[in-house]
């Protein structure tokens, strides 16, 4: 499929964000993820969402990093320094949960720890379900995998339609006004960098139409599947939501309540953080999954 790739230089000197590059091609993609801390470490996975990049996870890297941890922080294909397809069609549910499921298998990564929110949930969850034997553990915040069969609220039905008919899709300002503190206008420019214009941005519009919010959409049916398989999973589950976002920020007692490994676990809310509660909370986060790790039998 036709792809677009953002120069390089339109990373350069990102504030926060010092992390060396790595690349790998999955389904003839390159897509970049951060990777730091020991090798030999068990893996904690980072995945992000919609509009944002692994820039969302630059507060928390350095957390667990410090504390022993590998910190792999892959940009989804469409977002960040990864290719990013051209026609809107080309981008799919089932898509982005195989190339991520790619990566997984190339870097051959085992006992993870999977940090997921936003749509970084969407996806990961499903490996989690699929896939299952490869996780540890997982800290889930600010997400939630749909199925289409209740309605999603007017929060979201709001945001499909500003991302839909909004003329120029602004990244850095969508950030921005999904997190509580103000965002340093380096940083806004930070979210905006990997898209040069509107041209690139056709995952970052697509994405929000991929939401199921009817009983028959595509990833409807695969989800359903998934949830199945979360409903029996006994790996250490703990949910880590922030106490103001709108949309999804009450989901967390549905994945408390019916996941068996969310039991017993010392579940928190994280006070003061918006959707992207890794920009508002991103340290104390990091201190959350450190423990949880450390807490449920960390074996690096």
């Amino acid at each position: 499929m036709e792809a677009l790739r953002t120069p390089d230089e339109r990373f350069a000197d990102l504030s926060g964000y010092p992390f060396e590059p790595h690349y790998a091609e999955i389904d003839g993609l390159r897509i970049h993820y951060v990777d730091e801390g020991p090798r030999s470490a068990d893996p904690v996975l980072l995945l992000h969402g919609e509009p944002s990049w692994s820039y969302l996870y630059r507060k928390m890297i350095p957390v667990l990093v410090e504390a022993g941890h590998r910190a792999v922080a892959p940009d989804l294909i469409g977002f960040g320094r990864s290719d990013k397809p051209v026609r809107r069609e080309d981008y799919t549910c089932q898509r982005h949960v195989d190339w991520v499921r790619g990566l997984l298998e190339q870097l051959d990564l085992r006992n993870i720890t999977l940090v997921c929110q936003d749509w970084g949930g969407l996806i990961g969850l499903r490996l989690v379900a699929e896939d299952t034997p490869r996780f540890a553990r997982v800290v889930a915040a600010n997400t939630m995998p749909p199925t289409g069969d209740d309605h999603p609220g007017p929060g979201f039905e709001a945001w499909l339609k500003f991302s839909q008919e909004v003329p120029e899709f602004p990244t850095g300002q969508i950030l921005q006004g999904a997190t509580v503190g103000d965002l340093p206008d380096d940083v806004v420019a930070a979210y905006d960098a990997p898209f040069p214009d509107e041209s690139y941005k056709a995952g970052a519009r697509q994405f929000p139409t991929l939401v199921p919010i009817t009983p028959d959409d595509p990833a409807s049916e695969p989800n359903r599947r998934a949830w199945q398989a979360l409903r029996q999973l006994e790996i250490p589950f703990l949910t880590a939501f922030s106490d103001q976002d709108p949309v999804l920020g009450h989901m967390d007692e549905t994945l408390r309540r019916d996941i068996p490994g969310a039991r017993g676990q010392p579940h928190t809310t994280l006070r003061g953080g918006g959707h992207f509660l890794q920009e508002d909370c991103g340290p104390e986060l990091a201190r959350v999954v450190v423990d949880f790790i450390g807490r449920t039998g960390d074996t690096a």
